[in-house]
């Protein structure tokens, strides 16, 4: 990967100078606009040039651990030096990962109880980033109690998250604790009840007081950073979002020896576009997690994808996405994994889809992007664009973003891309970056995995 001059938007730069400056931050700043840059510039400043802090950890979703912290790293020329070390796996290799030298440790937060008491009394990071810090919000969850148990050793505390409080200001309470010990909105949640809510009339549930709304983002003003579209309006109208995948051992290495068996199958014949196409197909239905054979029957290989865009969806906290898959078994597998989280799932084929779409009846848009690339408007339904599978055609790729980007939409657009990193994914999403000729780069990329496999 080619290293890229980091130039932060005016924004970006906003909340840089808040997180050297402050020592604790929620940062509510909406899916992909750069919150993960934004935090290791500052760890890196706080580090190597101001000397304040000595190990970072950072606690996050599962495959943002896994994989979007070195990414990002290894993507800006100014966080070369930076050394990501995930911590994840098996306890044994967790303990190693905790013993290798490093700037910022980086573990799922399933682990964080295992962590905590593991250091025990002898907590070694200064700095402390909660990767969607709404993940956070139950004041009753052991990931919430145990990190109030580290929390006064915690001398700089970071809080991401871009819907903070989705089900309703209660969701608030944990979150900001963890930031200020209870400074702002009460040491006890049942203080803040009290003093901000009135319980429902059938005694179920509660009901912020007149006013309580106003009150509480007053007494946050100073601890958070809530970004809307009109703070950020120097963007460009679609922003481009990668989110990388990375396989489990079991998964990275079926799709090596697949990957090898059908590119050296084809090593010695001469490669049209129709094959290319035909091959990069079978790869990318890999990086997706399944894959048809001669009869169609579907073999699934992994879940490593599924898992990442069930996070992302888990980060959109409810907001509308326009989803586009490749192969039916990509619809098939996106259903199942969709199933019982409360969520309205709709796929695309009727007008009364585009309508209910728009009218905000629909959470979860699946379509095709042939079937969704022309004449349809679904600006007014939402501005997230998930692209779970990813395909050559640079035509269908603008076209349908071009339903979501498009004149009548009153939001930035974000265009999320999920990438298997290594995988064919890659080269795909190197061509649409480009907006290169799609049978040049199509070619040109097989010829050279080809030549990586042959070595």
């Amino acid at each position: 990967m080619t290293r890229k001059k980091f130039a932060p938007w005016d924004y970006q730069r906003y909340c840089i100078n808040r997180m050297l400056a402050d020592e604790a931050l929620g940062l509510f700043l909406g899916l992909g606009l750069g919150k993960t840059v934004i935090t290791l510039t500052a760890i890196n400043d706080l580090k190597y040039n101001r000397f304040a802090i000595r190990r970072a950890l950072v606690i996050a979703p599962k495959k943002v651990a896994e994989a979007t912290w070195s990414f990002e790293a290894a993507k800006w020329q100014h966080l070369a030096h930076l050394r990501i070390i995930p911590v994840l796996g098996s306890k044994a290799k967790r303990i190693r990962a905790l013993n290798t030298p490093g700037d910022v440790w980086v573990i799922n937060r399933d682990n964080v109880k295992w962590l905590v008491e593991h250091y025990r009394n002898a907590w070694p990071f200064d700095m402390v980033v909660l990767d969607e810090l709404s993940s956070f919000k139950n004041h009753q969850a052991q990931r919430f109690k145990v990190l109030t148990w580290i929390r006064p050793h915690v001398k700089r505390i970071v809080g991401l998250t871009g819907t903070p409080a989705p089900n309703g200001l209660l969701d608030l309470w944990a979150q900001i604790y963890l930031l200020d010990e209870g400074q702002r909105l009460e040491k006890r949640i049942t203080h803040f009840r009290e003093k901000y809510f009135e319980r429902n009339y059938n005694g179920f549930g509660y009901t912020p007081k007149p006013g309580a709304d106003d009150i509480i983002h007053q007494r946050l003003s100073d601890i958070c950073i809530s970004m809307k579209a009109e703070d950020y309006l120097e963007l460009p109208d679609a922003v481009p979002h990668i989110i990388p995948v990375v396989l489990d051992d079991k998964a990275a290495e079926l799709y090596k020896r697949m990957e090898r068996d059908l590119l050296l199958e084809i090593a010695d014949t001469e490669i049209t576009a129709t094959s290319a196409a035909a091959l990069t197909g079978k790869l990318l239905q890999m990086c997706n997690g399944a894959l048809y054979d001669g009869d169609r029957t579907v073999h699934e290989i992994h879940d490593c994808k599924i898992e990442a865009f069930m996070e992302l969806i888990e980060q959109l906290n409810g907001a509308p996405a326009l989803v586009f898959y490749s192969y039916q078994h990509d619809l098939t597998r996106i259903h199942n994994a969709l199933k019982g989280i409360g969520l309205r799932v709709r796929e695309l084929r009727t007008p009364e889809d585009q309508l209910d779409w728009n009218d905000g009846k629909i959470d979860i848009l699946l379509a095709h992007p042939a079937s969704a690339a022309y004449g349809l408007n679904l600006q007014d339904g939402g501005n997230h664009v998930v692209w779970f599978g990813l395909n050559w055609s640079l035509e269908l790729y603008q076209q349908a973003n071009g339903r979501l980007h498009r004149q009548g939409q009153a939001q930035k657009v974000i265009l999320h891309h999920l990438v298997v990193q290594g995988g064919a994914d890659e080269d795909v999403m190197a061509a649409l970056e480009d907006k290169a000729s799609t049978q040049d780069r199509l070619l040109d990329a097989l010829k050279a995995r080809i030549e990586k496999t042959r070595s």
